[in-house]
């Protein structure tokens, strides 16, 4: 039952005034919460097109993803002789699950349904290309 004063992803002002980033994958947009803030933790709430991904990549702080609608993949590789190797068998998030990726870790991520997430990265945030 819903009232007045129920609130879903898709009537709060929370999800509302995302903006496209610069040089991120198509599909992207973000809001931030506290950007730049070297101390701090930059908080984003993200949305992503269902078949939109993000290539091999790393931040250079530790992340949390809560993926609060959506489906999501996310691949881990290391560094090898002439390129990157799989590291490992995809993990998936599902709406309700959070994973945490350690600082420099390299990943990419896919979006297997239109997702809505909370994403929180140590530090100012950053989004270092590998591969």
């Amino acid at each position: 039952m819903t009232n007045d004063n129920t609130h879903t992803s898709e009537t709060t002002a929370i999800w509302k005034n995302h903006v496209t980033a610069p040089d991120t994958p198509k599909g992207f947009t973000l809001r931030t919460t506290y950007p730049g803030n070297p101390d701090g933790v930059d908080v984003m709430l993200e949305r992503w097109q269902a078949g939109s991904e993000e290539p091999p990549h790393s931040h250079p702080g530790d992340d949390m993803t809560i993926v609060v609608e959506g489906k999501m993949a996310i691949q881990f590789f290391k560094k090898a002789a002439g390129g990157l190797e799989v590291d490992g068998e995809p993990v998936i998030l599902r709406a309700g699950e959070t994973g945490y990726i350690k600082a420099n870790r390299i990943h990419d991520a896919k979006y297997l349904e239109d997702c809505k997430l909370v994403y929180a990265h140590d530090k100012a945030f950053g989004f270092v290309a590998e591969g």
